[in-house]
């Protein structure tokens, strides 16, 4: 039987409306990689209906399959497209697959992700490789794929599924975060292209707070306990509501969580501390009192079987909501706090010597 958990539709706190992609009459062409589990999964059952023709790519045929199995009981239609989204070639073929199926690409969300725990004296040169080839070119690979359809139309939407560690690196993750300031940057790069050419492609990320899902089952650790998710921690399914919320109204960045915002504007306002903070308190926040099996397999370079499902095993403590709120709101609140503050200590100084 394949597994099934509930799609949890939750509204997000916040969002933006722009424009939407969902068109009368036709089903809605969405491409998601590292559709097999976790957030991925989450995304793809949460968008599965009539409404939507969907392409899932990852690795493991066998665990799309029981994904797809689920899409299109749900009236969904689903493309399966067994890849590796390090392979620029394999993903390139996979978009195209996707638009000779569907005709056209509405959508693409760029999920995959992989992990190593250990600090950088711990970690292989090879893994952090890998990590990288995954985490940062897998989302390089698939905007290229996404734009070489999308650039014809000068149309469509271009999800890019981040982390609040893209602007703040934490131990014990140092490849996984440098691969995540690395897709800010080059998707910056990209929108400036766009923004010259006149395009009408959108691109929205989503910054994404600790979430429930079985990477911390399979992850691979050079710790001796295993890794837990760092933070206040949330279910996959509330992050794939706000997905489903930005897809249609796609703003620059969303920031997700209750922790999520306070970390990206206190690294940017005060570094040092937060260096500091989380030197006394990031390694044990990201522990568990459980000890590795050392036989235990991970997903680093081949996938593990059995493991792919939604949810991972901190469902107790993860929240069923997720704050969600658009960046550009977040910074302007901020300045203008800061003007009135500056403002009122101005005028105070004044005061004081009149």
């Amino acid at each position: 039987m394949p597994h099934r958990e509930p799609p949890g539709r939750i509204r997000p706190f916040f969002s933006c409306r722009t424009w939407s992609l969902k068109m009368a009459g036709n089903r809605r062409s969405i491409v998601i990689t590292g559709a097999s589990a976790g957030v991925g999964r989450a995304i793809t059952l949460r968008l599965a209906g009539p409404d939507t023709a969907l392409a899932l790519l990852a690795r493991d045929a066998d665990a799309l399959e029981d994904v797809a199995r689920e899409v299109r009981a749900r009236g969904g239609q689903a493309l399966v497209l067994p890849c590796d989204v390090a392979s620029g070639d394999a993903v390139a073929a996979a978009g195209r697959a996707a638009t000779e199926a569907h005709g056209r690409i509405d959508v693409w969300i760029n999920v995959a992700m992989a992990a190593v725990f250990g600090t950088v004296d711990q970690i292989t040169p090879e893994e952090v490789r890998r990590v990288t080839e995954v985490t940062y070119l897998g989302f390089v690979n698939g905007t290229m794929a996404a734009l070489r359809d999308m650039r014809t139309r000068e149309r469509g939407t271009i999800v890019q599924i981040g982390s609040a560690l893209a602007y703040r690196g934490i131990p014990l993750q140092s490849a996984y975060c440098g691969a995540k300031h690395a897709i800010r940057g080059f998707t910056a790069s990209l929108r400036c292209e766009l923004a010259a050419a006149g395009s009408g492609i959108a691109i929205t990320e989503l910054h994404l707070p600790a979430v429930n899902t079985p990477q911390f089952d399979w992850a691979r650790t050079h710790r001796d306990s295993e890794p837990r998710p760092a933070g206040p921690v949330y279910q996959p399914e509330a992050i794939a509501e706000a997905v489903a919320s930005a897809i249609d109204r796609p703003a620059r960045e969303y920031w997700l969580g209750r922790q999520g915002p306070l970390l990206i504007m206190g690294n940017q306002v005060w570094p040092g501390l937060l260096d500091r903070l989380m030197a006394k308190s990031g390694i044990e926040g990201q522990s568990t009192e459980q000890p590795v099996k050392r036989d235990q397999p991970d997903n680093l370079f081949t996938p593990v079987p059995g493991l792919h499902r939604t949810r991972g095993r901190f469902g107790q403590e993860a929240a069923a909501r997720v704050p969600t709120f658009d960046a550009r709101l977040v910074r302007a609140s901020a300045i203008s706090a800061a003007l009135i503050v500056a403002g009122m200590l101005g005028f105070a100084l004044g005061a004081a010597f009149i």
